[in-house]
């Protein structure tokens, strides 16, 4: 999803504080967040912002979740048969998304910038935490690619999590968000 024309079957958590918003370097005001998006890396180019201001108080979260992915889907599956010590002949077949990965581009630049958390959350609402981002990354778009691991056959989804910091001109900005089967 490079945000350029929608969110792309992202959805807003509603058990968050605020929201992350879509946007262009050229509506933003000077000093905040990105001078480009990553995709077409221009001015009008869009991407996904959270910022601190005096409508959020340092802590508050913005979360937004990937559609759901299914470890049921034939794209996604890898199987392996289990033999049985002892014994020449297969009792089962384990299937599941061996090597799934989000690839993505995020910046964080500001002196008292917040947190960048990303988790795999299952339909049952267990959250794994699979990257942990505090203060300034630089100013610059920097590339993450975190390998997706499961247990068994549980549908999951990508859950990216902003916190924000003391700074009213700092941001967290995500763009171009892939999943790939390549590891």
């Amino acid at each position: 999803c490079n945000f350029e024309f929608e969110l792309c079957g992202w959805k807003q958590d509603e058990n968050d504080d605020f929201d992350w918003h879509l946007r262009t370097s050229s509506t933003a005001k000077l000093g905040t967040g990105p001078a480009t998006d990553h995709t077409l890396q221009e001015p009008s180019g869009h991407y996904i912002f959270i910022k601190s201001s005096f409508f959020q108080l340092p802590g508050q979260k913005a979360r937004i979740s990937s559609p759901v992915l299914s470890r049921r889907n034939k794209n996604c599956k890898v199987c392996e048969g289990v033999v049985v010590a002892g014994m020449n002949h297969i009792l089962h077949t384990l299937c599941s998304c061996f090597c799934l990965q989000i690839i993505f581009y995020y910046h964080m630049y500001g002196a008292h910038i917040g947190s960048l958390i990303i988790y795999q959350r299952t339909t049952l609402k267990h959250e794994k935490i699979l990257l942990n981002l505090t203060g300034n990354q630089g100013n610059f778009w920097q590339r993450k690619a975190l390998t997706l691991s499961g247990d068994g056959d549980e549908d999951f989804q990508v859950v990216f999590e902003g916190i924000a910091g003391k700074g009213p001109k700092d941001g967290i900005a995500l763009d171009d968000l892939t999943f790939s089967r390549e590891c």
